[in-house]
């Protein structure tokens, strides 16, 4: 992947404390670009920006939790003044939220819609003015397999990923031709600590987050409309497209919902 597709570029990342973030915030400063880190833990991203400057790369460290709009905006405002403008937006903020349906609780459904949905709409509204205005600018969106396929015991985090999905597809054709791309990522399981206490089937074993971020690179470099990784999972989704039942009935099988550790 050539480096010039982000030498000097302006990217900012959220969820940038660990994992996907943390990856994919190291990924585009090796390869050149100053990076905007955000999440809630201000000593993570502290280490983050370290590693960040440790590569040449100059590093702002934007402490905001994505479930408050005025904070998001305030994180956006914070790149503007350091750097004057935003080419790559990582939307990548989230948290694996489970709850069976039949509980009926709704608190998790809610919780999970605030940072897994609205933190990602939130990030994407804050920086678009400022994208129209340069004509220019790619937008990254982290969702899930999640987003394409319901999985048992899911249902809060499924149903804000489905909704973040739908909303970057929309957002991918209201910007044709505005000079603005939109590339939705949509990981299977990662080893993250999200999910370190859960075990999967081959079929849905987790990937290293370098993986998704190498993804994430490569859907900018190629401005691709949709990443899924990793292969299997294309496999089962398609499964899922052609034959939903069929799709069930491999999901109960296979339990890939996962199992506790």
């Amino acid at each position: 992947m050539s480096g010039q597709n982000f030498l000097d570029k302006i990217a900012l990342v959220t969820g940038a404390s660990e994992g996907i973030g943390r990856s994919t915030a190291l990924a585009l400063a090796r390869q050149g670009a100053h990076v905007a880190i955000s999440a809630r833990r201000v000593a993570h991203l502290e280490q983050v920006a370290d590693e960040i400057r440790a590569s040449g790369r100059e590093a702002l460290v934007c402490p905001a939790d994505v479930t408050d709009a005025c904070q998001v905006q305030e994180i956006v405002r914070g790149v503007i003044g350091r750097w004057g403008r935003v080419d790559i937006l990582v939307s990548n903020a989230g948290e694996y939220i489970r709850a069976p349906i039949g509980e009926g609780i709704v608190e998790p459904i809610q919780r999970s819609l605030g940072v897994n949905f609205y933190g990602g709409v939130y990030a994407i509204l804050a920086v678009l003015p400022y994208m129209r205005q340069q004509k220019s600018g790619h937008i990254v969106v982290v969702t899930s397999m999640d987003g394409k396929i319901g999985l048992r015991n899911d249902a809060p985090y499924v149903a804000a990923k489905f909704a973040l999905t739908g909303f970057t597809q929309v957002l991918r054709q209201e910007l044709e031709g505005s000079g603005i791309s939109v590339t939705n990522v949509l990981p299977g399981r990662v080893d993250t600590v999200m999910i370190e206490h859960l075990r999967f089937h081959w079929l849905s074993a987790k990937i290293s987050q370098e993986a998704v971020s190498r993804a994430v690179l490569r859907g900018i470099a190629r401005r691709q409309a949709e990443v899924i990784v990793p292969p299997q999972a294309v496999l089962l989704y398609l499964i899922n497209v052609f034959s939903p039942r069929l799709g069930d009935w491999l999901a109960r099988q296979l339990h890939l919902e996962g199992w506790e550790a």
